[in-house]
């Protein structure tokens, strides 16, 4: 995430993606224009990450179409009864230098006593599309 200024004081990109839930939480977990508002905040996204999330999009909804689309902190997320299973964060959300697929708890990832629970993404190839099928289809049990 970028520096902030002041130690402990919350960068302007951290103060948006909470502003940006607070709007969603507003609007309600079970938000009728789940998939819309997803789709436009990945429109808004710059090209790389844009292509990553719409073929994220794709993956997700193929393989697990129980997942509910929604936004999370701003940023396109998958739910199963209100509860965010798999988000993406796009790399320039906070000016990193990758994107982010990431699980939340919900999702049915354990393996033994650890395992990962994000991944950096710099592209996407078909083996890496392969491994996200794979894992979305073991979040979701």
């Amino acid at each position: 995430m970028a520096e902030s200024k002041k130690a402990g004081a919350f960068t302007e990109e951290e103060r948006d993606a909470m502003k940006e839930r607070a709007k969603e939480t507003r609007r309600g977990s079970k938000a009728a224009n789940g998939e819309q508002d997803l789709l436009e905040k990945i429109a808004e996204m710059d090209e790389d990450d844009r292509a990553m999330a719409e073929r994220i999009h794709a993956i997700v909804t193929e393989t697990a179409p129980e997942l509910a689309p929604k936004t999370w902190y701003g940023q396109p997320a998958y739910a199963k009864d209100g509860k965010v299973v798999v988000f993406f964060q796009a790399a320039s959300k906070f000016k990193t230098r990758y994107a982010t697929l990431g699980f939340n708890e919900e999702a049915r990832l354990d393996d033994g006593s650890m395992w990962p629970t994000a991944f950096a993404l710099v592209s996407l190839t078909p083996a890496d599309e392969k491994r996200i099928a794979e894992l979305v289809k073991k979040a979701v049990g």
